[in-house]
C-alpha cells in the first residue's frame, strides 16, 4: 500500500476534504498511481513539498480506524484527480 506524505514528515499524511468537511486518505495499492497523483500535486505551486510513503496495509488501516480516519483504497482500476488545495 502507498500513501502520499509530507517530504520532510512521514507522519505528515496528504488527505482529500470531502463535501461533507471530512479529511479522507487515499491510499493506492500501485506504486504508479501513487506516484502518477503525487506528479499531478506537483502541477499546483501550492502544495508542500511531498513523498511517495510505502507502508503495510495493515498498519495504516489500523491507525485510520484507530482515529476514526476516513481513507479510500484506490485501485488499479481507478483514477483520481486531486482537487484544487483550498485558498
Amino acid at each position: 500500500m502507498f500513501i502520499i506524505t509530507l517530504q520532510s514528515r512521514d507522519d505528515g499524511v496528504y488527505s482529500v476534504l470531502a463535501e461533507d468537511g471530512e479529511h479522507i486518505i487515499p491510499l493506492f495499492e500501485e506504486e504508479d498511481d501513487a506516484d502518477r497523483y503525487l506528479t499531478m500535486l506537483e502541477y499546483d505551486e501550492d502544495y508542500p513539498p511531498m513523498k511517495v510513503t510505502s507502508i503495510d496495509e495493515d498498519v495504516i488501516i489500523r491507525a485510520c480506524n484507530d482515529r476514526d480516519q476516513r481513507y479510500s483504497i484506490i485501485t488499479s482500476d481507478d483514477f483520481i484527480i486531486p482537487p484544487k488545495p483550498l485558498p
